[in-house]
């Protein structure tokens, strides 16, 4: 599997990036309100949410989104739903892997919008890349390092020197309606799994690696469930005043300053949110300067010291809008609430039961995992589950029920200690993924390996059961039982009895390079559940995403043939012997991304354009470029005929790359 795991990054976690929840409930107040309930009758609050995938390779992609607009149906000026404080945080999307960050609030009309419009910053500076402590062997970055802005080349800018922006339509597939008095969400996504979205070259003769950001493309509006099963990064705050009936209390959201500083330091926003406290289950608060553990059900105990303290809360919605508190941290010190190593885990160490998570720096903090150690699984959707530790101590470990990959938020008794002890660890999500096999009615396989070899897994995951509630199918209707999609199709993901047949067909298919290569064969990801009634205790799969493979760079060996639905080529892989066919696919609504790679060989300027092949001009342009000896690189699927079926492809012209690329 040599080169072919290279730079599995890019296509890690195939179904969401990052992603903007826009969630449009009945809710009242300006667009500083710190109360999101009883809206006027003509209103409707849109709250801002971040949200990201899982990457091995980056440690931070920091981004400063700028201004969300929605478009009106019918035509009209933009309303407004976000604009950023000035100056603009930066948003680390590693570290939102399927989570939801809070962003802002705003009050609009009632009515009908048709598609968004996402500004994002520009300037040299304005995207932050650090590479993970632990990258894919043959990722072109070094581990640990952080990209230098020059080496950092960002697409479709517009604007002038200093205040250089780029700006993304987004048409909705079907209308959103704001509602008063209901709640509506509408999800657009910035896929990091995309890739286009970060696109490195390495120049064939040596030197630096340039990366290319392109944020046309990644982003599309994704449908979403329930409300209720959304999953919140924990939010910090200040707080800034309890309810007279003690049942809530009231924070201005703060943000850490990025690059991390030691000790950490805060920055304030106007963001206002109303906690709640969860009066039927309570709420676990911990106050870690007396370092005590208590769960309450209102805050009349805090409410006469609460006002000025720093929290980080671990909140839920419900169906109104409201957030309702899981477990809340406190402390007089920013530091202490936010030194609490989050991160995706790099190495489980069952002999010393010692985890190690990666921070957003990019450095490995190991953390001791004692026999008073709990371990939580967020489900948002079930209050009571939401609440209650799934495993206790270095038992849960040596069970194999922590795996690297996982995003977790690690709560420690003392942040000051050496080593850190872990109180609590938060498994925000579960993802596995890797090559799938001895797929059947009951369960399948993925085998996953990693640059560190104590790190691989070969987990068998069962199927949810039949009678599971999973979220919507792509026209938002409810589903039951496991589910199943290609990537960059969601909207058509297989669901019902056929679900489980046909997912065992996907994935029989096989492609073989020859030479040192191992054979292709189906690549996916899965997010996992606990304790399934299929699976007692034990991680189950929801879904599962057939993801593109990227191939190793490679050379066009034979032109372009056409066919029913389009057409193919043949390629060779570096390291390869046997030319392998490339089925494209030029039909609207599913055809083949085509990408020309350009770098200019005077400026050293890349240049990603988009080509439609589903336009004469477009597919001309393509069956000019694929001539022999091109260099092509190829996302795709195996499929039964021993062909690849191309999702993206890249085509390069200018300086042509090396096999690092």
């Amino acid at each position: 599997m040599r080169k072919l795991n290279a730079k599995l990054s890019q296509m890690f976690a195939g179904m969401i990036a990052a992603t903007l929840i826009l969630i449009s409930a009945g809710c009242g107040g300006n667009s500083g309100s710190t109360t999101i309930n009883n809206p006027p009758p003509q209103n409707g609050t849109v709250n801002l949410i971040l949200s990201d995938a899982s990457t091995e390779d980056w440690a931070t992609i920091g981004v400063k989104v700028l201004n969300v607009s929605l478009i009106p149906q019918g035509g009209g000026s933009p309303v407004t739903v976000y604009t950023a404080t000035n100056p603009p945080q930066t948003i680390n999307l590693v570290q939102l892997d399927q989570l939801g960050e809070i962003l802002g609030n705003a009050t609009i009309k009632v009515g009908t919008y048709t598609a968004a419009v996402v500004t994002v910053a520009a300037n040299p500076g304005d995207v932050m890349l650090t590479v993970s402590a632990n990258p894919e062997q043959g990722f072109a970055g070094t581990a640990g390092a952080t990209i230098s802005s020059s080496q950092i080349q960002i697409q479709n800018t517009s604007g002038s020197t200093g205040n250089l922006t780029t700006s993304v339509n987004v048409n909705f597939d079907t209308p959103l309606t704001v509602i008063a008095n209901q709640s509506n969400a509408l999800d657009l996504e910035f896929d990091l799994s995309h890739p286009v979205f970060i696109v490195d070259h390495v120049p064939a003769g040596g030197g630096a690696a340039f990366w290319a950001v392109t944020f046309k493309g990644p982003i599309r509006r994704h449908h979403i469930g329930d409300l209720r099963a959304l999953v919140l990064r924990h939010q910090y705050g200040t707080v800034t005043g309890v309810s007279a009936d003690n049942t809530s209390f009231t924070m201005t959201k703060d943000y850490p300053v990025y690059p991390p500083t030691n000790p950490e330091t805060d920055i304030p926003s106007t963001l206002s949110l109303q906690i709640l406290a969860d009066a039927t289950n309570g709420t676990i608060f911990y106050d870690l300067d007396a370092k005590t553990r208590n769960i309450i059900k209102d805050f009349s105990a805090q409410a006469p010291t609460l006002d000025g303290r720093y929290v980080r809360v671990a909140a839920r919605y419900q169906s109104d809008g409201s957030l309702v508190a899981v477990r809340i941290w406190a402390s007089d010190s920013f530091n202490s609430v936010w030194v609490s190593p989050e991160g995706h885990v790099l190495h489980v160490n069952t002999t010393t039961d010692v985890i190690t998570v990666q921070n957003e720096a990019g450095i490995g903090i190991p953390v001791t995992v004692d026999a008073n150690t709990e371990f939580f699984f967020r489900t948002p959707q079930n209050a009571l589950a939401d609440a209650t530790p799934i495993g206790t101590g270095p038992s849960f470990l040596t069970e194999g029920n922590l795996a690297r990959g996982f995003k977790v938020h690690v709560s420690v008794v003392d942040p000051l200690a050496t080593p850190l002890v872990a109180q609590t660890v938060d498994i925000e999500v579960a993802p596995y993924s890797g090559w799938i096999s001895n797929t059947n009615t009951l369960d399948f396989t993925y085998t996953r390996n990693f640059a560190t070899a104590s790190d691989d897994y070969i987990k068998t995951l069962t199927y949810i059961s039949d009678n599971t509630p999973n979220g919507t199918d792509g026209s938002g209707n409810p589903v039951d039982g496991f589910k199943w999609w290609y990537f960059t199709f969601p909207t058509l993901a297989t669901t019902g009895t056929n679900a489980i047949p046909s997912f065992i067909t996907a994935t029989t298919g096989s492609v073989n390079f020859g030479g040192s290569l191992s054979s292709m064969t189906a690549w996916g990801v899965s997010y996992a559940t606990w304790n399934d009634p299929a699976s007692a205790n034990n991680w189950s799969a929801r879904w599962a995403v057939l993801e593109p493979i990227p191939v190793p760079l490679g050379t066009v060996e034979t032109p372009w043939a056409a066919g029913t639905n389009g057409g193919s080529f043949g390629m060779m892989v570096l390291d390869g012997t046997n030319i392998v066919p490339v089925d494209l696919s030029t039909v609207s609504g599913s055809a083949t991304l085509v990408y020309q790679i350009d770098k200019d060989k005077t400026s050293g300027v890349i240049t990603v354009s988009a080509v439609d092949i589903t336009t004469t001009n477009g597919l001309n342009a393509l069956i000019a470029a694929l001539v022999k000896g091109t260099p092509v690189k190829v996302y795709g699927v195996p499929l039964t005929s021993g062909a690849i079926g191309g999702y993206v492809l890249f085509y390069y012209t200018g300086t042509l790359p090396s096999a690092a690329s």
